[in-house]
């Protein structure tokens, strides 16, 4: 189930018409409100989120899915208005797995969509890695720091795995984009920046294990 949550009710039925047609079961939500009411019933596959909404807008319905712990790992994908630099990096910086500017093409979507998926519905065959006082494990979607609990976004998470899985090696910003968000994101590496410095804070005393290699990109476990 797809949910899509977005006051414009004819964007909103095109939206939803075409999930459906594409195999997706999907609903659509004219505001946080009813978004709300019908996510305590069913908790779906990926949330589409609108950024300008009435009364609760996207980026505040983004951070309470973040911050609940029956919602925090849900996909979501921002819709924001066309060169909105500042929301698009908002709501990354937030959580947000990608996002989609308007006006948007309806094959594309369902591209990003499926992308995003794909990336959620990877299996791992090891299930914890580590790097000093850093752990991973990837059985219970869980990392810890010295055996404290770090409580990470979906994309924090997997940009940490990436680089314990490549200890040593240097992976530039084109590549994680590939890798992390499925594809070519507009050659925007702004947004591997983002991530990665998020994830250092919460990281805390061991968020500088993840080095930057001056005009390449990063790694952890570089040579000293």
């Amino acid at each position: 189930m797809i949910y899509y949550v977005e006051d414009d009710r004819a964007i909103r039925e095109l939206v939803v018409y075409t999930l459906t047609n594409s195999g997706y079961a999907a609903e659509g939500f004219e505001n946080g409100k009813s978004f709300y009411k019908a996510l305590q019933k069913t908790k779906p596959q990926l949330v589409l989120l609108d950024i300008m909404l009435p009364g609760i807008d996207g980026i505040e319905i983004l951070k309470r899915l973040r911050t609940d712990v029956s919602t925090k790992n849900i996909p979501v994908i921002m819709v924001t208005a066309k060169g909105s630099e500042y929301d698009k990096v908002l709501g990354l910086d937030i959580g947000a797995d990608d996002y989609i500017s308007k006006p948007f093409g309806m094959m594309e979507l369902v591209s990003r969509i499926r992308a995003v998926l794909r990336r959620v519905e990877k299996t791992d065959d090891v299930e914890e890695y580590c790097y000093g006082a850093v752990k991973l494990n990837t059985r219970t979607h869980s990392v810890t720091v010295g055996g404290a609990v770090v409580d990470l976004t979906l994309k924090e998470f997997e940009l940490l795995k990436i680089f314990l899985k490549n200890i040593g090696a240097v992976l530039t910003r084109d590549m994680l984009l590939e890798k992390i968000w499925g594809y070519d994101f507009d050659g925007e590496t702004r947004t591997v920046d983002v991530h990665v410095r998020t994830l250092r804070q919460k990281l805390g005393n061991c968020g500088d294990v993840i080095e930057t290699v001056r005009g390449v990109g990063y790694r952890i476990g570089g040579p000293k």
